[in-house]
């Protein structure tokens, strides 16, 4: 396979070791690159107003942070176990920084749409790597636990925090703000990485190109077609060419990854069961969990005529539940291990599923939402904090960063699947339905609810494969 043969990397000397600054760096530039999926959403009506965004073209300020970031995850987890994921990870933050600054300067629809691209490409170079330098830093079991469990806390509570976030700043000063909150938080960990980072020692190998082409390729081109079906729907032409061509490409990188000597996503990550099922729950959990998030912002704002930062403060139960149960992970997990408590949490979070399918017009946020958040934020909180532990506890670290890209990678595409196919449902469910505006708008919404509580249930049934043993937890 054509590639460049690396030096070996001794790792960084003359660093101070400060283990709580190394863990709040890698935090916050988690929740920094996750907050960017949700934090836009409140606003966007301002943001079509002040740059003249059309109302198509406005789906796109989300989307091409999605496009990019999720297309580009794979090469970037693997750009960092071979160059270095110290360098990847300062430079990742460096560019999505001054790229949140360029976005909150613009002046035209274009301008803010190539910021978001540029925000994208320096999140998926950062991400995977902030796994990876997690894992080597904190070795011991139970410190390592600890850590991920925070992370997995970031990365769930992180979409909800988005909304409230967004709310915030958008009505209490601009949308604007929402871009400019990045720069010195994104400045503190930069400068903070140069200085307490060590860089993880490197081995030499050879960067797999066919392989970064085909992986970049494929998700790329399957995002895309999830995007575009949302809005033009499954059997147009163009979702399905976008949708066959990303199959083809990740056949082929697969074919690739199967032959190489040093893969660029070694197929050996998937050879032990739990770390197979953790992977594949992160792919299905987003699926169902980013309906609440879209769904629910729409129902309060239109039915029940919330302002933006009171849809984003509506979202505080969850958000406040994913963060605190994390805290109870690294506890829970050595006790009881990762099939029990997954199974409690996918079974909290298709409760909360089965609820919301259960609103209409009338339906106050006593109880009919605060209980369904309440489930949701338990449910979240068991169901996915332990992923990130039964993934990356015992992955060997020349592996750690490719093992981060496809932790990332699985979670982000499954998130955008998940939202095409539910917005696909809802728009089906409100072509057929009868009556005034709120009540076909809350038809389209359950309909689309009780989709997400079959992909739910559907985790449930994937953490049934669990083994009982504590593997790795010890």
């Amino acid at each position: 396979m054509s590639g460049t043969t690396l030096p070996v990397n001794v790792p960084s000397a003359g660093l101070r070791h400060r283990p709580g600054v190394v863990l709040a760096t890698l935090l916050t530039c988690q929740l920094m690159i996750v907050l960017d999926v949700t934090v836009m959403n409140v606003a966007l009506p301002r943001i079509r107003s002040d740059l003249g965004f059309s109302a198509s073209g406005l789906s796109w300020v989300l989307n091409a942070y999605t496009l990019v970031f999720g297309g580009l995850l794979l090469l970037g987890g693997r750009a960092g176990d071979l160059f270095g994921r110290r360098r990847m990870f300062i430079a990742g933050v460096t560019l999505f920084t001054l790229a949140s600054l360029a976005g909150g300067l613009a002046e035209s629809p274009a301008w803010l749409l190539i910021a978001r691209v540029l925000q994208g490409i320096g999140g998926a170079a950062a991400g995977p790597s902030t796994l990876a330098l997690l894992t080597t830093t904190f070795t011991g079991p139970r410190e390592r636990m600890r850590a991920l469990a925070l992370f997995s806390a970031m990365s769930s509570a992180g979409f909800a925090v988005g909304l409230i976030l967004g709310g915030l700043l958008t009505q209490w000063l601009s949308w604007r703000a929402v871009m400019f909150i990045n720069v010195p938080f994104g400045v503190a960990v930069a400068v903070l990485a140069a200085r307490f980072l060590r860089e993880p020692e490197r081995h030499p190998a050879r960067l797999d190109l066919w392989g970064a082409a085909t992986a970049t390729g494929g998700v790329a081109s399957l995002v895309y077609g999830f995007i575009h079906a949302a809005s033009a729907g499954w059997g147009d032409g163009s979702t399905l060419f976008w949708l066959a061509a990303g199959v083809v490409l990740l056949a082929a990188f697969l074919a690739i990854q199967a032959r190489s000597a040093e893969p660029m996503m070694p197929l050996r990550l998937f050879g032990d069961r739990n770390r197979a099922s953790a992977y594949l729950n992160f792919f299905l959990g987003p699926m169902a969990g980013m309906s609440m998030f879209f769904f629910l912002s729409q129902y309060l704002q239109e039915v029940h005529g919330l302002d933006a930062l009171g849809t984003g403060f509506a979202f505080l139960p969850m958000a406040l539940l994913v963060f605190t149960l994390s805290r109870f992970i690294p506890r829970l997990l050595p006790r009881f291990g990762p099939k029990p408590v997954a199974l409690a949490g996918t079974v909290l979070m298709t409760a909360g599923q089965v609820l919301l399918t259960r609103l209409d017009e009338g339906s106050g946020y006593f109880p009919a939402l605060f209980l369904p958040m309440v489930l949701m934020g338990l449910g979240m909180g068991m169901a996915f904090s332990p992923l990130n532990v039964i993934i990356m506890a015992t992955v060997p670290p020349r592996d750690a960063g490719a093992a981060g890209g496809v932790l990332q990678t699985m979670q982000q595409i499954g998130s955008t699947l998940g939202l095409a196919i539910l917005v696909t449902v809802f728009g089906t469910a409100t072509r057929h339905a009868t009556g005034p505006a709120p009540h076909i708008l809350v038809t389209g919404m359950t309909t689309a609810f009780v989709a997400s509580a079959v992909i739910a249930s559907l985790t449930f049934l994937v953490a049934l494969t669990f083994r009982g043993a504590r593997v790795g937890l010890s």
